[in-house]
């Protein structure tokens, strides 16, 4: 049986930012100053022969890394849908959130051979060198996580870049700590203990994201949303006696699409339950794509029966 098709678009805005347009900047100076902090960082630890400093050298140069994939995707994201890529591009967000976190955990790789190395054959660390720059990092990192703080709950790549500067932020105060200790003791076994510190902390921080990530590319419902909230929500709809075929998805890190079959009597007023519908999804949960079908009763299984369909963006 034929469907009506009706689309409501009422202009409303996303709670959570975007992560490009006003964050456009914020990327920009993240990534500037960590490259340039990550070479000082590098040529330091080289010359002070600290494991610690190229530890957390190599960490901010995997957030180099991320900034840049997280602001490239989000740029592509902005792309118009086309006839076969008919949602655009949003979900290179989310392959970009994938990918950081991938990347992350292999730089934590090559960042523990390399302290087990130092671990194994101790060497005289530099430590003014070390604690001056670290203390820089404390600023630059400081400062790019406070450019992202805005935005970190509407969009996991900019809560990632968040996390990732204020996880760097942390770590270089850790930094300053084990090169005055050393500098003081001359106990060359605190650099690379130190350096096994920040590799935990790093790892632990940044399981969650992976976790979160990984749900995303699977398009589980995202966790800031609960299905069954929504789901109790959609019943207490006017007139909603049933609720079936309820799915929650990802369409990128930021935007939240969702379909359902509501069941509810026939003859009253769909464009104006429709609308309200969009209004309130948009604002209760976030979920700013939903597709909604109106059913007169239960359909059989495999069918759809009769029903009034609305598709809203």
């Amino acid at each position: 049986m034929p469907h009506d098709h009706h689309g409501h678009d009422h202009g409303h805005h996303h709670h959570g930012p975007p992560a490009d347009g006003n964050f456009s900047q914020a990327f920009t100076w993240g990534i500037a100053l960590n490259l340039l902090f990550v070479t000082g960082e590098v040529a330091g630890g080289l010359w002070a022969n600290s494991s610690a400093l190229l530890s957390d050298a190599g960490h901010n140069l995997s957030d180099v890394l991320s900034l840049a994939l997280a602001w490239g995707a989000s740029l592509l994201a902005k792309r118009r849908a086309t006839e076969r890529y008919t949602y655009g591009y949003k979900g290179a967000t989310i392959q970009a959130a994938l990918l950081n976190a991938a990347l992350l955990y292999l730089a934590l790789g090559f960042i523990l051979w390399d302290t087990i190395d130092h671990l194994r054959n101790p060497a005289p660390v530099n430590g003014p060198v070390v604690m001056g720059l670290a203390g820089l990092g404390i600023l630059v990192n400081g400062f790019t996580a406070w450019l992202f703080r805005s935005g970190q709950k509407g969009d996991v790549n900019v809560r990632g870049a968040y996390l990732h500067m204020l996880t760097d932020m942390l770590v270089s105060v850790g930094v300053v700590v084990g090169g005055a200790l050393v500098y003081f003791t001359s106990w060359l076994w605190l650099d690379p203990a130190i350096s096994f510190v920040i590799l935990t902390v790093v790892g632990v921080s940044s399981w969650s994201l992976l976790r979160e990530t990984v749900q995303l590319g699977l398009q589980a419902a995202p966790e800031s949303i609960d299905v069954s909230a929504v789901r109790r929500f959609l019943l207490a709809r006017p007139g909603v006696s049933s609720v079936h075929d309820l799915h929650i998805w990802p369409l990128s890190t930021s935007d939240t699409a969702l379909t359902a079959h509501l069941v509810r009597p026939s003859g009253e007023n769909g464009n104006l339950f429709l609308r309200d519908l969009q209004h309130d999804l948009l604002h209760e949960f976030n979920i700013s794509h939903c597709t909604v079908q109106l059913e007169d009763e239960l359909p059989l299984m495999g069918t759809h029966g009769c029903c009034d369909q609305a598709h809203v963006a």
